[in-house]
C-alpha cells in the first residue's frame, strides 16, 4: 500500500523545524530589504517545470521556495507597503495556520471542536460591532464573498420564492454610494440581478452618500415599477476611507422597508477603538455586515467574515436538505445548523483558528491601540503633505488613508512616479482618483508601519517629482 506518510519521521521533523526557523528569521527582519521587487523572467521560467511524474525531496522544494518565491512576494508584510488595504500578518497567525493545517478540519458541518471555535469567533465579531450575539455569521474568503452572501440573504428575505423560481423579472434593486467597492455591483451581477440593479447614489463633498439623493432615487424607482430591497452603507471607502452616515442610511432603510447592509471591509476594526468607534455609529443596527479579519486585524489571508442579525433569515437563504447530509440528533452528524447552512461553501477550511489565536493572544485593547496608531501615522503623513510645497491633500483623512496630489505633474506622470517608487523598493503606495484627479494613495494598515516609513515614502515622492519637473 503506497501511503504518503514518511518512513523516517525524524527527517521531516528536522526539516519542519528548519522551515519554521527560516520563516521566523524572515518575519523578524522583514523591514530590512526592499518592499517589492519585480520577478525576473528567469525565475518565472524556473518555476515552469511541468507536472512532475517523480517526486522531489522536501529539501529541494524548500530551496526552490526560498530562491524563487520568497524574494518576490507582493510586499504586504513590509512596513513600507501602503498601497492597498492588506494586513501584514503576525507570528501568532502564522503558527495558527500551521496548527490548522495539521488538523485538516472540514468546517462545512458536523459536530467537532473546530466549528465551536468558529462559533466563538462569530460571537466575538457580533460583540465587536454591537450586533446581537444571537445573530449568525460565518468566515469566508473575504469581503467580496461576505457582501455576496449578504445580498443573497437580503433578496431572499424580501422574496423567498427566488430560491425556487430564480430572479426572473423581479426588477429588484439595491443602493450604494458611487464610492462603494466594486465587489457590490459584481455581487448583484453574480446574484442574477445584473450590476445595473445596484443603483449608485451620488456622494457629498466629504465623499459620503448623499441621503437626499438616496431618498429621491428610492421614490423614483418605485414609481418606475422597480422593487427596492436593500441599501448598503460603507464604513471605510476603498478610495479615501470615508464613512457613510450609517445612522442616516439605517433610518431611510427602515422608513422604506429595506434591508440595511454595511460593507466595513477594514473599517469594522475601528469599533475596537474608544476614540474612533463613534464614527461608525449605526453599524450595530445593520441587518448584515461584511468585513475582513485579514485586513486591519492582521490575521493571515484569507479570513473574511459575514454577520447577519436574523439567524433564521440567513439560514433560509442557503440551507438545503439532502439525503447524504442528514443532520442527526447526536453523533458526528449532529450540531445543526452547520456553517454550510449560512453560505455556498460545503468544503471549508479551519479559518477560525488563526482568528481565535490572533485576537485571543493580543486582546481587544491592544488591537484597538494598533488601529489608533495606524490612524496616528496617517495623520502625521497628512500634516507633512499639507506642509510640503507642491503637494496637496485631496480628501479628508477619516481613518487611515491619505490621498494627495502632486502639483505640476500630469496624471500620467503621477502614475509613472508611483511605478518608479515601487521598483525602487523604498515604498509601495497605490493610486486612486479623487474628484477626477489621480492621487497617490497611502493606506496605513500594516501594524509595522511607523512615521519613519511614511517619511521615507514621502521624501522619495518629493525627490522623484522634482526629477520629473526638471
Amino acid at each position: 500500500m503506497a501511503g504518503l506518510d514518511p518512513e523516517d519521521w525524524s527527517g521531516i521533523r528536522a526539516m519542519g523545524h528548519q522551515m519554521l526557523d527560516a520563516l521566523f528569521d524572515r518575519m523578524e527582519h522583514v523591514g530590512e530589504g526592499p518592499v517589492w521587487r519585480p520577478m525576473p523572467q528567469a525565475a518565472r521560467d524556473e518555476l515552469r517545470t511541468g507536472f512532475p511524474a517523480e517526486g522531489t525531496s522536501l529539501e529541494e522544494l524548500h530551496e526552490r521556495f526560498t530562491e524563487l518565491v520568497i524574494p518576490y512576494g507582493n510586499g504586504n508584510t513590509h512596513p513600507g507597503f501602503m498601497g492597498w488595504v492588506h494586513g501584514a500578518g503576525t507570528p501568532v497567525g502564522m503558527l495558527a495556520e500551521m496548527l490548522a493545517g495539521g488538523m485538516n478540519a472540514n468546517c462545512g458541518g458536523r459536530s467537532h471542536a473546530a466549528n465551536e471555535v468558529e462559533r466563538e469567533v462569530i460571537r466575538w465579531a457580533l460583540s465587536m460591532v454591537g450586533m446581537p450575539e444571537d445573530g449568525s455569521g460565518c468566515l469566508v474568503t473575504g469581503s467580496s464573498m461576505a457582501n455576496f452572501i449578504s445580498i443573497i440573504t437580503a433578496s431572499r428575505a424580501r422574496d423567498p420564492s427566488l430560491r425556487r423560481h430564480g430572479v426572473g423579472q423581479s426588477r429588484m434593486v439595491g443602493y450604494a454610494a458611487t464610492t462603494a467597492h466594486g465587489c457590490l455591483p459584481r455581487a448583484f451581477d453574480l446574484a442574477g440581478f445584473g450590476s445595473e440593479a445596484l443603483r449608485r447614489v451620488p456622494v457629498t463633498g466629504d465623499h459620503r452618500m448623499d441621503l437626499a439623493a438616496l431618498r429621491q432615487m428610492i421614490t423614483e424607482d418605485r414609481q418606475s415599477g422597480l422593487v427596492p430591497f436593500m441599501v448598503a452603507g460603507t464604513a471605510g471607502t476603498v478610495d479615501c476611507g470615508a464613512i457613510d452616515d450609517l445612522q442616516g442610511i439605517e433610518a431611510i432603510a427602515r422608513e422604506n422597508g429595506l434591508w440595511f447592509h454595511v460593507d466595513a471591509a477594514f473599517g469594522a476594526l475601528a469599533c475596537l477603538s474608544s476614540r474612533l468607534k463613534a464614527q461608525l455609529s449605526g453599524i450595530e443596527k445593520a441587518d448584515s455586515l461584511a468585513f475582513d479579519f485579514h485586513k486591519w486585524a492582521q490575521v493571515p489571508y484569507d479570513a473574511g467574515c459575514v454577520l447577519v442579525r436574523n439567524r433564521e433569515l440567513h439560514a433560509a437563504a442557503f440551507a438545503q436538505s439532502l439525503d447524504y447530509l442528514t443532520r442527526e440528533a447526536r453523533g458526528l452528524a449532529s450540531g445543526a445548523p452547520w456553517f454550510c447552512d449560512f453560505g455556498p461553501d460545503l468544503s471549508r477550511g479551519f479559518r477560525a483558528l488563526k482568528v481565535w489565536m490572533t485576537l485571543g493572544h493580543y486582546g481587544s485593547q491592544r488591537m484597538g491601540q494598533m488601529v489608533e496608531e495606524c490612524c496616528d501615522v496617517a495623520q502625521h503623513l497628512a500634516r507633512r503633505v499639507q506642509a510640503t510645497p507642491g503637494l496637496v491633500l485631496l480628501a479628508p483623512v477619516t481613518l487611515n488613508i491619505v490621498c494627495f496630489g502632486i502639483e505640476g505633474l500630469s496624471d500620467q506622470d503621477v502614475s509613472e512616479l508611483v511605478q518608479d517608487l515601487h521598483e525602487s523598493g523604498v515604498a509601495a503606495p497605490s493610486t486612486t482618483r479623487i474628484n477626477g484627479r489621480l492621487a497617490v494613495r497611502a493606506a496605513i494598515v500594516n501594524h509595522r508601519t511607523t512615521t519613519v516609513d511614511t517619511d521615507r515614502m514621502l521624501d522619495a515622492v518629493i525627490a522623484l517629482a522634482a526629477d520629473r519637473r526638471g
